[in-house]
């Protein structure tokens, strides 16, 4: 299909080719990415919705939960539409300001992602090791500037990636064999030197990804210090069970994010499809787990839930019946 007048060696454009390789699949591998984008629309979408409404939700946990929430609809947002268009119609151009951003983007959003997670980490270390202060500690307000503290951070930290690049000469293959625009298969278009694009990556996902896990890390190491010190088996489980949902969030993204990020430099051996199939996971399945993962964990936000979607029944019923 013949999408604009693109020429490969128009210096203002760039041109995904998707998966290279299974082309010929690419309608059949637009149905599980369409499906999990619109579950995990709908999932975040409804956590936003419900804790916006509801004045008893309106606590720091939740106000994390929303952060995250927010954050999984960029991140995906930001990547899959496109993905889509390349698979559905063959809109594979992307201008070159457009790919940074998309780049900039998802690469800041991942960085917050991480943050949101260390910062749920101390909720709960905070809730668990020192209730009584909880509420003095941990107020909405300190929930709100920890955020825009790890949004300055993402930004500042991911804001060189782009500008190195912008400086960069891109060779006349212009062809990114990938889905979306990812920092180190963009820097390979370069004719150039790009070993500082590659240190800084590589730092940058290592020291600062790093210093989160092991925050994390040390979080919950405390947190099962204090639980062990517990006698009674219910409060055991109670503890416990206040922590599976984060737990369970950090095993979904955490190594898919890693795993993308070393598979550029150290998986020459991998095949391409497998690649980009196993990079694009980070942009589906976080978004589409965590909201289901929260709201069968959570008992209060279950509830809520179930509230609005039984008003949303009745009220459809009453309209069925004046009809």
């Amino acid at each position: 299909m013949a999408v604009l007048n693109f020429t490969p060696y128009d210096p203002s454009l760039f041109f995904l080719t998707g998966i290279p390789g299974l082309e010929t699949a690419h309608i059949w591998i637009s149905i599980p990415f369409s499906l999990c984008y619109v579950i995990g629309l709908l999932g975040n979408f409804t956590v936003l919705f419900v804790v916006g409404k509801e004045q008893t939700l309106h606590k720091p946990m939740y106000l994390l939960l929303c952060m995250l929430a927010l954050i999984e609809i960029s991140i995906s947002t930001c990547v899959v539409p496109k993905a889509l268009c390349i698979f559905w119609f063959n809109l594979k151009v992307i201008s070159v300001s457009g790919c940074l951003t998309q780049m900039f983007v998802h690469h800041t959003c991942s960085m917050m992602h991480s943050a949101v997670l260390v910062i749920m980490a101390f909720d709960r270390y905070v809730a668990i090791c020192d209730p009584l202060r909880y509420a003095t500690i941990l107020t909405s307000t300190q929930i709100a500037k920890l955020g825009l503290v790890g949004l300055i951070r993402a930004v500042l930290f991911i804001l060189p990636l782009p500008l190195l690049l912008s400086r960069q000469p891109f060779c006349a293959n212009r062809f990114i064999p990938h889905t979306f625009c990812d920092h180190m298969a963009v820097a390979k278009m370069s004719c150039a030197e790009i070993t500082v694009n590659k240190t800084y990556g590589l730092v940058v996902a290592f020291v600062i990804m790093g210093l989160d896990l092991m925050l994390i890390v040390i979080s919950y190491g405390l947190i099962l210090r204090a639980v062990l010190r517990i006698s009674s088996k219910k409060a055991h489980q109670k503890a416990l069970n206040t922590c599976t949902s984060h737990l369970f969030v950090m095993l979904v993204s955490y190594p898919t994010g890693l795993f993308s990020t070393l598979l550029h430099r150290f998986g020459q051996g991998i095949a391409p499809p497998v690649h980009i199939i196993l990079a694009n996971l980070y942009f589906l399945f976080p978004p589409m787990l965590n909201p289901i993962v929260y709201g069968v964990n959570n008992k209060e936000l279950r509830e809520k839930v179930s509230k609005y979607t039984r008003r949303m029944c009745l009220t459809e019923e009453a309209d069925l019946k004046a009809v």
